[in-house]
């Protein structure tokens, strides 16, 4: 089997395991201390290939741009989401709000691009919207987190960071559309740091324990999921498999809530199962009629 088939699939399930690899880091971690040592160490990998490729560095405009961007895509969404997981949002759940991301594309769209939702989309929106309820209606009316701020508000930064990335992908298609993907990378890393590490002095004491387990999912973040998965995107671009490869992202929820399942135990309850059905057929809804372009893989990138 030759890879063109099989590296769609490839990169799916590995960028599936960013949600796991975030909850078992928080048993070793804090998450924000986690995040800026994953950054710098993701910059340095990407300087060096910028560097050893001679890529042809931006403008200090478009770098600027990178640098915002980078704040958002990886700053805001990252941090808030791993908040969110260290906090008791289930890796399942998490992986479900995730493929939201395109439906809050689709309801920027109008106000920033002035593109119409056909009826077929909005019902897609409403579904999918209707599946996270459904989703996490345990996690809410469980007598254990009786208390909100215990149960909505890990919830609620969560889709606020979903709502970050989604910002940063609109933002990037329309600033970054050109230049080396290393140097922009780079600073994006950069961007991230600027926002992760303030929060880091702020709420944490920047414990990491240093264990094997630590350095292992530290390891895998950096050379699986933000090396390995852009390697893998590059590949899929340059090979013309990326409409497959984003058609695939419909399949990122029901593999997280597995893999959570696996690693962890999560339980595959009725209402998780429901809502993962009912948000997949709504994002499908919402984005069929729309061609997939290389920049529509961003949001793949921000795990």
């Amino acid at each position: 089997m030759s890879l063109d088939r099989i590296a769609p699939a490839i990169f799916v399930l590995l960028w599936s395991t960013g949600w796991v690899v975030a909850k078992y880091a928080a048993i070793h971690s804090e998450p924000f201390t986690f995040l800026v040592v994953r950054y710098a160490l993701s910059a340095l990998a990407f300087l060096s290939l910028a560097l050893a490729m001679r890529a042809a560095w931006p403008r200090r405009a478009v770098a600027f741009r990178a640098v915002y961007s980078g704040m958002f895509l990886h700053g805001f969404y990252l941090g808030g989401l791993w908040w969110a997981i260290a906090n008791g949002v289930p890796a399942g759940i998490s992986g479900i709000i995730a493929a939201l991301q395109p439906l809050l594309t689709a309801m920027a769209a109008p106000l920033l691009i002035g593109e119409r939702l056909q009826g077929i989309q909005r019902l897609g929106l409403l579904l999918g919207f209707l599946g996270i309820a459904i989703a996490i209606s345990p996690k809410l009316l469980d007598p254990a987190t009786a208390n909100l701020a215990r149960a909505v508000v890990p919830l609620g930064i969560n889709l606020i960071a979903m709502c970050s990335v989604t910002y940063g992908t609109l933002y990037q298609k329309k600033h970054l559309q050109t230049g080396s993907l290393l140097p922009i990378a780079t600073l994006q890393y950069v961007g991230a740091i600027i926002v992760t590490v303030p929060l880091m002095l702020s709420f944490e004491r920047m414990h990491f324990d240093g264990s094997v387990q630590a350095i292992a999912a530290l390891i895998w973040s950096v050379v699986g999921l933000s090396m390995g998965g852009v390697g893998l995107l590059l590949y899929l671009i340059r090979r013309g498999q990326v409409s497959r490869a984003a058609s695939l992202i419909y399949l990122m929820p029901p593999t997280v809530a597995l893999e959570a399942f696996i690693a962890f135990g999560e339980p595959l309850t009725l209402p998780l199962i429901l809502g993962t059905i009912v948000v997949v057929m709504g994002v499908y809804l919402t984005n069929r009629r729309a061609k997939v372009a290389p920049q529509d893989m961003t949001e793949l990138q921000r795990t």
